[in-house]
């Protein structure tokens, strides 16, 4: 396999996004910042998760052409990594909106968005 195929490069730029995203959520003091973090984050794991799915000269698993009728399993690439990512992207959205709802009431409540300000729920 060659260094720079598309799915090295692919998997090297899911890292970073993840990297980035962890490094976003762990140094960050601004909520909205955070959640930007974890959107990253997760956009860096759809990615990989993708990259480790892909199989080169391979096709979807579409059965209507005629060359794919015979040993179909050579041919063909699994379809489960990519359903997983398209629900994992759905969940995602889902998330990232509660949090962003979340961090929407607390500004409404404290009228700031840094969390050295937040000391109601520390002991």
């Amino acid at each position: 396999m060659q260094l720079f195929s598309i799915e090295y490069i692919s998997l090297v730029v899911g890292f970073l996004i993840l990297l980035i995203g962890i490094w976003g959520i762990l140094t960050r003091k601004n909520i909205l910042k955070m959640v930007i973090g974890f959107s990253l984050f997760d956009t860096g794991t759809h990615i990989i998760i993708v990259a480790l799915g892909y199989v080169k000269n391979k096709t979807a698993p579409i059965l209507n052409q005629p060359d794919l009728q015979t040993d179909t399993a050579h041919k063909i690439v699994d379809p489960v990594p990519q359903a997983l990512v398209l629900t994992a992207i759905v969940i995602g959205l889902g998330v990232t909106a509660l949090m962003l709802v979340y961090a929407m009431k607390l500004h409404n409540e404290k009228k700031t968005l840094n969390i050295q300000n937040y000391k109601d729920l520390k002991w």
